[in-house]
């Protein structure tokens, strides 16, 4: 028997310390181990047997894997250039030292191919590590590595294994093909809960949502889910607005335990902001025990699409005094959140927040300044952040121009969008709705229908129904009314109620009520719980002294319990925006309000009655 000190033991022993070195990636104790077995050249690299040698390997493997785990990606391949004798092991440790560049590991699968022909080295954490790599290449350069490196995997019998074809699935998706995904998933033989995850996950990924969540249905049939399976699912239904799906798979994870997982809850809270289901999304936001700046960022982007605003800003308020750290992101979120009614105050204090927090460098919250301080009506503000902004993209351009165009200046967006072209940026879609929406404001109808053209003669942009409803609201304002119904019927969106609507409202504007009767009749005939439809005729029939047909409108009104939408008014005192509604007494200052109006009432009165009295 051996002593405690035989090369034998010495080896495994220095294996397995190299390899705790490497997982707790202790590279000070790791290289200390290493000088200590550089200064005995003669157990290193003599071995005393041939059965010693998988011990002696062992432990270079271990060496390298070690430097390759710290991150020493050049240490490791000198030690593997030292080594005498190599094997799958040793390759796959510098392979993976090496795996966040796809150049470097296919340079290295070649040399190992030619140092083993026949692929008698490569196995499948070989191809497993090679794939992933080829994955994160970037270009048509990594999906020509992916086809090759699966021709290696067929031609060594190797793309049976579930971890290959695990990896050929998820590869394949990150390169943009998700049908030969597909198809290599309809190939394997064998899968398990990686494979079916990574299916529903890469599916998600592509937009193909339904496809994702049948892939979700299949998969619970024949293994059990993980949180990385919900949290894919999720994305799925987030995407397709499904919020029923939403709802079945929240109970699935509360049935599972996985409710408490970061993932799922960021999933669940995404589900429901983009549905609209706002009070979900902060319950589960606040049954979250430690939220972090992605959840914060989800609840608030969520308010500012879906509303009220004013959550979004009292949450940002409690978040800010919480001493939660606010990053960019949420920033830019809560800023999103702002409209006309929107607390401008509040507004400032975020911009002052932002230059304490550096942030006026980051491209995505300075657009949402310039939009923040558009809307509240500060078109100087949003110029000099514009002009402030290190650098811009299309979304800055975007945001700039539909500033000035809510604010009437037509010829400045004209020209901002030949500034746009010579700064590199490229128009997309948005940028043609501020550019029709400015020539509505000045009822410029030839040049809103040049532009209009223009999208897909010079730009190859496909106008949508918004641009089509920009350009009805256009003609309805220069009084063409007759042509903007020929518009709409001769236009691919005939049946949207979007456009009939532009129409009614610019009829109603004008006082046209044969043009408005048939507007709201369509309008009623593709939506028929359409209150301003309703309204509009009430108003013609009246006009006409048509009483029994306005009679009949509002009993049919009254019977589908549908009631006229509120107007409101509103101002902002003392840092709060106050909101007011006709003859309503709900407001905590109403009785307050309706004496200062009376008294005012009362001091007209008198003053009329002295001038009359004056004039007499």
């Amino acid at each position: 028997m051996r002593d405690a000190w035989s090369p034998l033991l010495s080896y495994a022993h220095l294996s397995g310390l190299l390899a705790r070195c490497g997982r707790a990636g202790d590279l000070r104790l790791g290289a200390a181990l290493h000088a200590v077995v550089a200064k005995n050249p003669a157990h290193f690299h003599l071995y005393p047997s041939r059965a010693d040698l998988r011990y002696v390997l062992g432990a270079w493997n271990s060496l390298v894997a070690m430097y390759a785990r710290c991150g020493r990606r050049g240490d490791a391949a000198r030690v593997f250039d030292e080594m005498r004798v190599r094997d799958s092991v040793s390759w796959n440790s510098l392979l993976a030292a090496s795996s966040n560049c796809a150049s470097e590991v296919l340079a290295l699968l070649r040399r190992m191919l030619r140092a083993a022909p026949g692929a008698g080295a490569c196995d499948h954490a070989t191809l497993t590590t090679v794939l992933s790599a080829c994955a994160r290449a970037d270009g048509g350069a990594g999906a020509a590595s992916l086809a090759a490196v699966h021709g290696l995997a067929v031609s060594s019998g190797l793309h049976a294994g579930v971890s290959v074809g695990n990896a050929l699935v998820t590869a394949y998706f990150e390169c943009g093909f998700p049908a030969l995904a597909e198809r290599v998933f309809g190939a394997m033989a064998e899968r398990n809960v990686i494979t079916w995850t990574a299916m529903v996950s890469g599916m998600a990924r592509a937009e193909s949502y339904r496809e994702s969540l049948s892939l979700f249905r299949q998969m619970r049939l024949a293994v059990d889910a993980n949180s990385a399976t919900y949290s894919s699912s999720l994305l799925a239904c987030a995407g397709s607005l499904a919020a029923r799906e939403g709802q079945q798979i929240h109970g699935l994870v509360v049935k599972a335990g996985f409710e408490t997982d970061l993932h799922v809850e960021s999933g669940l809270m995404g589900v429901y902001s983009k549905c609209g289901l706002m009070e979900d999304a902060l319950r589960v936001f606040r049954s979250c025990q430690d939220p972090d700046e992605v959840f914060l960022t989800v609840i608030l982007g969520g308010y500012a699409q879906n509303g009220p605003e004013e959550k979004a800003f009292k949450l940002f308020v409690e978040m800010v005094g919480a001493g939660v750290v606010i990053d960019a992101n949420m920033v830019s979120s809560v800023l999103g959140a702002f409209g006309a009614s929107a607390p401008f105050a509040l507004g400032k204090q975020i911009h002052a927040l932002i230059i304490k927090k550096c942030f006026e460098g980051n491209t995505y919250v300075c657009n949402g300044l310039i939009n923040m301080y558009s809307k509240c009506g500060e078109l100087q503000e949003s110029i000099k952040v514009f002009g402030g902004m290190p650098s811009k993209n299309t979304i800055s351009w975007n945001s700039i121009i539909a500033a000035f165009s809510r604010h009437g200046h037509v010829s400045e967006v004209f020209w901002l969008f030949e500034s746009m072209k010579v700064d590199g940026a490229k128009p997309t879609d948005v940028t043609f709705l501020s550019l029709l929406h400015g020539c509505s404001h000045v009822g410029s109808a030839k040049k809103g229908l040049e532009v209009l053209n223009s999208m897909s003669s010079q730009y190859r942009i496909h106008p949508r129904v918004e641009h089509y409803a920009c350009v009805v609201d256009m003609l309805g304002r220069a009084g063409l009314l007759y042509d903007a119904k020929a518009f709409i019927e001769d236009g691919p969106f005939k049946d949207n109620t979007l456009l009939w609507q532009a129409l009614m409202g610019a009829c109603s504007f004008h006082k046209n009520s044969e043009v408005g009767k048939y507007a709201a009749e369509k309008l009623l005939l593709f939506d028929p719980d359409c209150t301003a439809a309703y309204v509009l005729l009430s108003n013609i029939y009246s006009s006409e002294g048509r009483w029994d047909d306005r009679a009949r409108i509002m009993k049919r009104m009254r019977e589908m319990g549908l009631r006229k939408d509120t107007g409101q008014s509103w101002i902002e005192l003392h840092k709060e925006v106050r909101s007011f509604v006709a003859r309503k007494t709900s407001h905590h200052d109403s009785a307050g309000v309706n004496n200062v109006l009376q008294r005012l009432s009362a001091a007209s009165s008198d003053h009329d009655d002295l001038v009359e009295s004056n004039a007499s």
